[in-house]
């Protein structure tokens, strides 16, 4: 599935939009510049025209006499860009910069000023007014025409094109940068959600704050409506998950008394058969009741100390009939401290250690470790350990431990829930001792 990502939408959202409307602001302030060059331009030539009128007059002949001419220097240049032109009944008057050349000859009216954009002479082209006058009463019509090269006019409204553009194109980087630091001010709200979301995620306990802007209160109040039902819904699957497994306890009991008296008649396989269901069964509860109490776990926050842990633990298990005749060896610094809670802490430490017991020859070792922020506790023992295969599917998730074969059972289990409960790597493999090898992790070391 194809993610998207908010910030990345809202941004191309506002630099599309930013841009579209520089664009439009562009070509608007370009319209406006270049009719009012073009307006100034036709004023201006206007003006020239209308002292070609104050000097124009009609000779006998028809043929008009434009005295005086305009003052202008640029009339007497040739091809200077500046012309001026009178067409009568008996023919033409024009400055001597169109020298034998000729304007085009254009509509003209008669109550007013025409202007057009039209091919002039020496292949330029011009901005020319036109306008048909009587210069006298006898109502003889002359066209009066003046047009000026625009070619510096154009030039110069090509470059004030070009340099809007380059500004507002700036401008439209200004504005993205800070779109860019408002869009990020206004998602910042969220990351802030989405570390409480996490520590809600690993605390069924947890809420989420209410100093979050108004627009996403609604939301942070209906997750925490479902993180109370969903707690709810937890502590009343794990009191029904311990009730069982205590109703459960009594009849195993009952059982287990059963099978010594079958012992004590002489029916020893068949005791030893209870025995072993009646071991099987026990084991499974306390499983059960360990997986409650990780579930309850999950979350919880502490620092432990694993030396004092470790030496208690063994102090414990080397009364018991698997830990009598082995040698524990506990070597961890008793400086460090783990980010674990001290009952969870001791609850997998125990099952590693009883486990350890009950499959080693002569030795188990429990040894911790630091590096840096990372730390590793690990037990090992010199017993038969586990296959590769075992622990490659041991290590599997969704593969119960218990189901791997290699006897180990239901003690890496509890192991192994607890401590994806509580956030630790757990590893297993081969011990220098020759037996399994089990760790915990935590920090950068997790794996």
């Amino acid at each position: 599935m194809t993610r998207t990502s908010l910030r990345l939408r809202l941004l191309l959202g506002a630099a599309v939009a930013i841009f579209a409307a520089l664009a439009l602001a562009w070509a608007g302030i370009s319209l406006l510049i270049h009719d009012y060059i073009e307006r100034r331009e036709v004023a201006q030539l206007t003006a020239l025209a209308e002292q070609v009128v104050a000097g124009l007059s009609i000779d006998g002949a028809g043929t008009p006499v434009v005295d005086p001419a305009p003052a202008d220097p640029a009339f007497q240049s040739l091809a200077s860009g500046l012309y001026w032109q009178v067409a009568g009944p008996g023919g033409t008057a024009q400055s001597p910069s169109l020298w034998d050349q000729s304007l085009p000859e254009r509509p003209a009216k008669t109550d007013g000023w025409s202007s057009a954009t039209v091919a002039g002479p020496f292949g330029k082209q011009l901005t020319l007014v036109s306008r048909r006058v009587q210069p006298d009463v006898r109502a003889i019509d002359a066209i009066v025409r003046v047009g000026a090269n625009d070619q510096e006019m154009r030039g110069a409204l090509r470059e004030f094109d070009t340099r809007l553009a380059l500004s507002l194109g700036f401008l439209w980087l200004v504005l993205s940068l800070a779109a860019y630091a408002q869009v990020s001010l206004g998602l910042r709200p969220l990351d802030r959600l989405r570390h409480e979301l996490d520590r809600l995620r690993r605390s069924p306990a947890a809420r989420l704050s209410d100093r979050h802007p108004q627009e996403i209160l609604p939301l942070t109040e209906a997750i925490n409506a479902m993180a109370a039902a969903r707690e709810a819904d937890l502590a009343r699957a794990r009191r029904r998950a311990a009730d069982l497994a205590h109703s459960l306890k009594t009849p195993l009991a009952v059982v287990a008394a059963q099978s010594r008296r079958a012992r004590e008649t002489g029916a020893g396989t068949a005791a030893d058969g209870i025995d072993r269901a009646v071991e099987a069964a026990g084991a499974a509860l306390e499983a059960e009741l360990a997986r409650s109490r990780a579930a309850a776990a999950r979350g919880a926050s502490g620092e432990s100390n694993p030396q004092q842990i470790a030496e208690g633990l063994v102090a414990v298990i080397e009364r018991t009939e698997h830990g009598e005749a082995i040698i524990f060896t506990v070597d961890i610094d008793p400086a460090l401290r783990l980010p674990i809670e001290e009952s969870d802490l001791a609850e997998m430490l125990g099952a590693l250690a009883e486990n350890a017991a009950r499959h080693a020859r002569r030795q188990v070792r429990i040894a911790g470790r630091s590096d840096g922020e990372d730390a590793i506790l690990s037990v090992e023992d010199d017993g038969p350990g586990m296959t590769e295969d075992g622990i490659a599917r041991a290590t599997q998730r969704g593969v119960r431990i218990d189901e791997a074969g290699s006897g180990h059972g239901f003690g890496l289990a509890i192991v192994r829930d607890l401590a994806e409960a509580t956030e630790t790597g757990f590893r297993l493999g081969r011990s220098p001792l020759g037996g399994l090898a089990a760790e915990l992790l935590w920090g950068g070391a997790k794996s």
